[in-house]
């Protein structure tokens, strides 16, 4: 193939401006990039030369090279990985899929610390060399090609205007690629050993092959006077020798011993495989050992992604079979509640050659899945058991707390906040921890606003006769926290936890009880508070509902299309009606929520219970205006819960023909 010049996709060429005028302070990433790519193309070579050995040619050690030339102000990234066909570079450099540019670009905030630490997550990384060079060239011969099939792609990114690359090929003995930065004025100290190999320790440490550099040793420079030792030299300088050194530890973080890795160790490899730019909250690193051996290097995040509740988006961990590579969001690894979490798990039991149909039904995986999700249930109920500062005891003595167990304080609270809305997940999905799931729950409640209460706290708080866990769900905490269904809980001093997740109600089908405690909806059947109300209440209530039996007829003849039934309550104090379902239906909330998102929802029709000492209910009966008022009184506890009359319109005008 002759000298081809073509041009960059649309979207690639807006990419590359982003890249060198957006990402321009935070340089250094380029070479994590480049060099992650450069070991991926070795992963690559070691997964397909298990069923074609031949394609190692006789060169079987992997390696890196990194060559620093001052004089031709050139850095260059050499691999003896899978390298590049022809059509390979024209298509993998010179094109990228249109979702993955477009996430890009929407998600730069302009922060550029933390836009750099998008680059890699969406696969443009090779881009990244064009924060530092006005020009790259690679050279690569793809494994298993003759000498003279290699190709050469050139491009200044474009710079000059054009928005081009060129292709040409050319002869090449050794297998895999080169890519050959031309450094900018601003860029040449990418050209200094010190600096580059300070940039692979902080970045390219764990990387499993060895990343080389030529060694250099520091010469005096020549005597200004031959004759003379003590006239003085000129200045000394760093040269090479020759031989290649490896910089970095060559061996995974995971690897190794706990305790030969440090905390910035274990942080460092996590901002790696998570392009976030904070630390995690905590960490587990385990080899388990038994039927199935594996080690696993799991990381709980300090913040939920922005694509946390995409249905699109694949999550999981990063899979290694026995040192190999062999794929990302390995999603069968962790149950998809847990789908936060990040990290590596490396098997010695799975084939090397494992695809993802295998990993859904392989017994090893199921073993590792439950591993996993153990062990990350285990982490967090340690975060939660250190959440609050320890109290002192009946004898007045506090428990000494280590730095570490200190270090914790706070955290489940941060990470609730984060996930806790995906952690409810698990109680649908996973019933053989529903248990566990359920004492790691919190909730705001008619005692804190803010979700910091357990069910084992409630429940350890319940008044002396209290026979259930009182709940309410809402859209927001404000319409729980005033909701008319509260009102005889709050008369009687009884906690009520405040739900306003929207995955509550869904979740919270699965969670019948807690420790022997069932779990009853304030909003779901009538109210009963057992031995918590008196005689003489359930007697008023008994004469109450006798004396209305009249009204409650003409209130369900005229709210017939709205309402399955009109009783009376004890339930309100304050407030002249409120709705409530049947004990099994499903809530008002939960139709609106089906509603809202496009979901086919059963026709709800509510229960009308109304407050018999209400001047309003009082005022029903014998009133000209007593089909208004009955409306009136239906769209007002509507409202009160959070939802909307069918008819604002005819709301409205009835509320404004009883003002005037």
């Amino acid at each position: 193939m002759s000298k081809q010049t073509l041009s960059f996709q649309a979207e690639v060429a807006q990419l590359l401006h982003l890249v060198t005028h957006s990402l321009y302070s935070n340089k250094e990433i380029f070479l994590r990039e480049l060099i992650s790519n450069a070991s991926d193309a070795c992963d690559k070579l070691r997964f397909e030369a298990i069923n074609n050995s031949a394609l190692y040619e006789n060169d079987s050690e992997l390696k890196v090279k990194v060559v620093l030339d001052k004089d031709a102000k050139t850095l260059t990234i050499t691999d003896n990985g899978i390298g590049l066909s022809q059509q390979e570079a024209i298509d993998n450099l010179g094109t990228i899929a249109k979702s993955g540019t477009k996430d890009f670009v929407s998600k730069l905030t302009g922060d550029q610390k933390a836009d750099s630490n998008l680059i890699g997550q969406f696969g443009v990384g090779f881009y990244s060399g064009f924060i530092v060079a006005d020009k790259i060239t690679v050279e690569s011969r793809r494994a298993g090609l003759k000498a003279d099939e290699a190709v050469r792609w050139v491009s200044d990114g474009g710079a000059s205007g054009g928005g081009a690359f060129e292709v040409e090929t050319i002869t090449r003995e050794a297998r895999g690629t080169s890519v050959i930065l031309h450094l900018r004025e601003d860029a040449l100290d990418y050209t200094q050993s010190w600096k580059v190999k300070g940039i692979i320790s902080k970045y390219s440490d764990h990387i499993s092959l060895p990343i080389q550099m030529e060694k250099e040793e520091w010469k005096d420079g020549e005597l200004i006077n031959p004759s003379d030792e003590n006239g003085g030299r000129q200045p000394g300088a760093m040269v090479k020798t020759g031989e290649w050194e490896t910089v970095n530890k060559a061996n995974a973080i995971w690897a190794r011993a706990k305790k030969d890795v440090t905390q910035e160790q274990y942080d460092d490899f996590y901002k790696q495989i998570s392009h976030d730019f904070e630390a995690p909250l905590a960490h587990t690193h385990n080899r388990v050992e038994g039927s199935t051996e594996y080690t696993q290097l799991l990381y709980i995040p300090s913040k939920a992604p922005m694509d946390l509740w995409n249905r699109d988006k694949k999550g999981g961990l990063k899979l290694y079979v026995k040192r190999v590579f062999i794929m990302d969001d390995a999603e069968a690894l962790l149950p998809n509640y847990l789908r936060f979490v990040k990290g590596v798990v490396d098997s010695a039991d799975l084939p090397l050659n494992v695809s993802r149909e295998l990993l859904q039904e392989s017994r090893d995986v199921r073993a590792i899945r439950e591993g996993c999700t153990k062990r990350v249930l285990s982490m967090l109920e340690d975060l939660s058991k250190y959440d609050k500062p320890p109290v002192a005891g009946a004898d007045g003595v506090t428990d000494v707390l280590s730095d570490e167990d200190k270090a914790k304080e706070g955290k489940y609270t941060k990470f609730y906040a984060e996930f806790g809305a995906v952690l409810k997940e698990g109680l649908g999905e996973d019933f053989g921890n529903k248990d566990r799931l359920a004492k790691l729950l919190r909730f705001a409640s008619t005692q804190s606003d803010t979700p910091a209460v357990s069910l084992a706290d409630y429940k350890a708080r319940m008044k002396e006769g209290q026979e259930a866990i009182y709940y309410i769900t809402a859209d927001t905490l404000a319409a729980a926290k005033n909701s008319p269904q509260l009102e005889v809980f709050k008369k009687k001093g009884i906690e009520v936890l405040l739900m306003t997740d929207r995955v509550d109600e869904w979740a919270l089908n699965y969670l019948h009880d807690f420790d022997g405690t069932p779990l009853q909806s304030v909003a779901k059947g009538s109210v009963d508070l057992g031995k918590l109300q008196d005689e003489a209440e359930k007697k008023a209530a008994e004469e109450a509902a006798e004396a209305f039996k009249p009204l409650l007829a003409k209130l369900k003849e005229a709210l017939k299309d709205k309402a399955e039934d009109v009783r009376v309550t004890t339930r309100l104090v304050d407030s002249p009606a409120c709705l409530v379902v049947q004990d099994h239906g499903m809530s008002t909330q939960l139709a609106r929520m089906l509603k809202q998102a496009g979901q086919s929802a059963p026709e709800v029709k509510p229960v009308l219970e109304v407050n018999a000492e209400h001047p309003l209910v009082k005022k029903l009966d014998g009133s000209v205006h007593f089909n208004d008022l009955a409306h009136i009184l239906f769209d007002q506890a509507l409202l009160a819960e959070g939802g909307l009359p069918e008819d604002p319109a005819a709301y409205v005008k009835r509320v404004n023909a009883l003002l005037v």
